[in-house]
């Protein structure tokens, strides 16, 4: 059932016209009917994407973003007005993470317009003189992976270069959020703090644009101020629980992406995407470490320790990326990218390899198997869910479902391999934006080939038992309990029946005072996956059972199928100041679905 009016639907057909028109769409394009070649059963309004052949490119692995000695005009506390930077609250907890122990590593990232190919036979399609342009940190699609460590503070400075006036989609103004990261609410990226060199966001304080903004993310374990040392500087021995030699509020794979106001979607679908890794004493990042707390977990990012982000995406007739910029149902691509390629194919020894898959689309959810050419499955290791190490790795498992914005962390043994050649296959049946069908494609669409070398190698890494202990969770019997129903609101997307206003503050948790939040789906037919801000969730119940084994751990994305509900149990900490909860179907979130919540100081202070 479309919850929609049938005249509605004729506004929004008309809408979608008349933006075709805007980018240029051409006529339908004939798409190749071969085994390997990316087929949906989405509909056909926009028009499907020009075939292309696969295999064509190889993954496109990078190093690390390397830190820069030092930043020029200095940070600040506050912001540095007088040197460019727009307006922010001041960072808090400066003389601890900043002044207050070693200098954090510095980084320095430009956000500007440059070309991208995501696949050759997309760019022989388009005008030599106008190749498809996007916004990128670095100039690169996905943006730098960031590697950093619990007790090694960051201060990243994002320059804003892109123009002012823009041809295509998106919104120059930028707000960068690091999903998952226990980030300060002047660093979190909230979606009214977004800058650009002439325009100022409605919540900065002070209304101020400027050149660059600097986000401090503390890298400090959750509930960092009730457990730190004051006695004692800032750093791995000092940033929280480690100090009880414990560490259980560890992260791992996290990621960043442009949160601005109505067009995060817009924005992250034009390329502001990218990595954030964090180690600690237990995921070490070094699979050789001898130390008795270390996992040795297959390791070298961007070796063995291989980021994918999954996208999907849409192309017209002439090769150039589709978008649909004033539909709140948005769009649904029939391409699905693995770190910016189309199909691309990755070479793999005979060995361990861990994969942090991240579904960094707008709409599409994933169900993800390891075959070969006969359908043979090879089974991995799931170690985490989101950005968090399970209790313990889940042994045999053959498929990985997950939503925009949720992660999933894999072991797979190519030792194991059935065949010198595997692919990487999505096996959810998805229409339209609504959400999957439930069914399972057969064979399924291929988005990554995986070339095993017949060469013996030593391997030295290991998947223990035990992962990351789990946090005792707190007594809940005078919890408060929030209740949040995600529905339709006259063609908009509303929580509670509202939609958001970013100076409308919905909730007003303390920090420190544990919480139950209710989720329920309004059962229009729509999937919702809700993230939250600052902190992470234990899921209680799925429609009052106990969660599947995969969610049992710590999340920040919480998927809700249509009629569902769902309690997550949650302790905001250590920041007060604004932040957000909202639907990652990210056309949802530009068309309203979101909530802004302000922690309130509580629980001792920096």
């Amino acid at each position: 059932m479309n919850p929609l009016p049938s005249n509605d639907d004729d506004t929004r057909a008309g809408r979608r016209a008349l933006l075709g028109a805007a980018l240029g769409l051409g006529a339908a394009a004939l798409v190749a009917r071969r085994s390997d070649a990316q087929e949906d059963s989405s509909s056909s309004d926009p028009p499907p994407s020009p075939p292309t052949r696969p295999w064509v490119m190889p993954l496109p692995l990078r190093p690390p973003k390397l830190p820069v000695p030092s930043l020029n005009p200095l940070p600040t506390a506050t912001a540095n007005r007088a040197g460019g930077e727009c307006g922010r609250n001041a960072h808090q907890g400066w003389s601890t993470f900043v002044t207050g122990t070693l200098p954090p590593k510095f980084y320095e990232t430009r956000v500007i317009e440059a070309a991208h190919e995501f696949h050759p036979d997309l760019t022989r399609l388009q005008s030599p003189s106008r190749p498809d342009l996007m916004w990128a940190l670095d100039g690169i699609v996905p943006g730098p992976t960031f590697v950093a460590r619990y007790g090694e503070p960051v201060l990243l400075r994002m320059r804003n270069e892109l123009p002012a006036r823009p041809i295509g989609y998106g919104s120059p103004e930028i707000s960068t959020h690091l999903h998952n990261g226990h980030t300060p609410s002047e660093s979190d990226g909230f979606a009214g703090d977004y800058f650009s060199r002439t325009v100022a966001g409605p919540t900065l304080a002070p209304l101020s644009a400027g050149q660059f903004r600097d986000h401090l993310y503390p890298n400090c374990y959750a509930g960092f101020v009730a457990n730190r040392n004051p006695a004692r500087p800032y750093g791995p021995a000092n940033c929280g629980d480690t100090a009880l030699g414990r560490g259980v509020e560890g992260q791992g794979t996290l990621w960043y992406h442009d949160h601005r106001h109505d067009f995060t979607a817009a924005n992250v679908y034009r390329g502001m995407a990218g990595f954030y890794l964090l180690f600690d004493h237990i995921d070490t990042g070094n699979e050789n470490d001898a130390s008795a707390t270390a996992l040795r977990l297959p390791s070298g990012v961007g070796r063995y320790d291989v980021p994918l982000l999954i996208q999907d995406r849409r192309f017209d007739a002439f090769g150039y990326s589709v978008f649909e910029q004033f539909d709140s149902e948005g769009i649904l691509g029939d391409k699905v990218t693995v770190n910016g390629k189309i199909q691309p194919f990755f070479a793999v020894e005979r060995r361990k390899y861990r994969f942090r898959l991240l579904n960094g689309g707008p709409s599409r959810f994933y169900d993800l198997v390891i075959v070969d050419d006969s359908g043979r499955v090879l089974p991995f290791d799931y170690i985490a869910n989101d950005g968090n190490l399970l209790p313990a790795p889940l042994r045999g498992m053959t498929s990985i479902y997950f939503a925009p914005g949720e992660r999933a962390d894999i072991v797979v043994d190519f030792r194991n391999a059935p065949s010198r050649t595997l692919f990487l296959v999505n096996r959810a049946e998805q229409r339209d934006t609504r959400g999957p069908t439930g069914d399972r494609l057969s064979p399924g669409m291929r988005i990554l080939r995986f070339d095993i070398s017949n060469r013996s190698v030593t391997d030295r890494s290991q998947v223990p038992d035990v992962l990351r202990p789990m946090p005792t969770l707190p007594n809940l019997s005078g919890a408060i309990t929030r209740h949040w129903e995600f529905d339709r609101n006259n063609g908009w997307w509303a929580v509670n029946g509202k939609l958001f206003d970013m100076n409308f503050v919905a909730a007003q948790p303390v920090a420190g005072q544990p919480e139950i939040w209710v989720f329920k789906n309004g059962g229009t037919g729509w999937h919702h996956p809700i993230h939250f801000h600052l902190e992470e969730g234990r899921l209680l119940t799925r429609d009052g059972r106990p969660p599947p084994p995969h969610e049992q751990g710590r999340k920040d994305v919480f998927t809700l199928a249509p009629g569902e509900e769902v309690a997550v149990a949650v302790t905001f900490r250590d920041f007060p100041g604004k932040y957000m909860m909202h639907c990652h179907n990210l056309f949802h979130e530009d068309h309203a679905m979101m909530i802004r919540f302000d922690l309130q100081p509580g629980g001792g202070t920096l």
